[in-house]
């Protein structure tokens, strides 16, 4: 891709999620991810009435009397997108690959994020952590953030959402709204599903931050034309097998692992609380952010 082309596809990524962001999203960005964390303000003078679980123990021994810690709403806030760029993404039979809804659902959502006056940063992830960009304020930033989301070619090209998550546990100290876009065609958090906990980073950053999935996937992933032979290969490993899609067996069977390895990852955002919701390559992703959002 050259860098006219380039520029010209940030440029059309632009004019759409800016003004989806600006003129449908902002309100519900505001009144759902606003001012959820709280941060120490300053010590005074305990009060009869006050909780006892905020006094500032150190400061109360050192003035011989009781003191508490005073904490304020953030009105500033740091958004994480958790996006990844394995090779199931360039995939799509529909209207567009997942790749491209990836790119505008992850612009929408940065440039909701700079109306607010907030920063928004991201984490590139495949099977390791392939790109950070720290959070920082402004159209620029957001501006350079669509440049790598269109252009960004990783080292490898499988999948590893715990280690994703592990990464921005550690990387990000204090609380903050994360959103991680992804197909979730990633086996071993999958089978994490049938264990107690389910998926512990998952569990870990949702406890610590306010945690978001959403998950792109194509029709095809879910079910298969009946076209005859057909040749598929895993973008991923780069297997390549034959199936007769004609053979309704076949088919069922597809159709039966989707839905399977759909609801362990229902059983999972259950389980941590995450708040969740799937987009298909050829429906429109504003309901499903609209719907996230409320």
């Amino acid at each position: 891709m050259t860098s006219e082309e380039l520029l010209q596809k940030v440029r059309k990524i632009e004019i759409k999620t800016r003004g989806l962001s600006k003129n449908i999203f902002a309100g519900e960005y505001h009144s759902q991810f606003k001012g959820r964390g709280m941060s120490f303000s300053e010590v005074r003078e305990y009060q009869p009435g006050d909780d006892v679980r905020s006094i500032d123990w150190n400061v109360t021994a050192r003035l011989s009397r009781p003191y508490i810690k005073v904490f304020e709403e953030e009105r500033e806030l740091t958004v994480m997108l958790l996006v990844d760029v394995s090779g199931s993404r360039n995939f799509g039979s529909q209207s567009q690959m997942k790749r491209d809804m990836i790119t505008e659902v992850a612009a929408t959502l940065a440039f909701s994020t700079i109306e607010n006056n907030d920063k928004v940063g991201v984490i590139f992830f495949s099977d390791k952590i392939e790109k950070y960009i720290p959070p920082k304020k402004g159209k620029t930033h957001v501006l350079h953030i669509i440049r790598e989301l269109i252009s960004f070619q990783p080292s490898s090209q499988k999948t590893d959402i715990q280690l994703a998550l592990q990464y921005f546990t550690n990387a990000q100290k204090r609380r903050c709204t994360a959103f991680v876009i992804s197909d979730f065609q990633d086996d071993s958090m999958l089978q994490t599903a049938s264990t107690k906990s389910g998926c512990k980073p998952l569990l870990i950053a949702g406890n610590k931050h306010d945690l978001n999935a959403i998950q792109i996937y194509d029709r095809r992933d879910a079910e298969l034309p009946n076209i005859g032979l057909l040749k598929l290969k895993d973008a991923e490993t780069g297997e390549r097998i034959w199936i007769d899609t004609s053979d309704k067996r076949v088919t069922e069977s597809y159709a039966k692992t989707w839905h399977m390895n759909q609801q362990a990852l229902d059983s999972l955002f259950t389980k941590t609380g995450t708040r969740n919701i799937s987009i298909r390559t050829d429906n429109d992703y504003v309901k499903g952010l609209m719907r996230l959002f409320r």
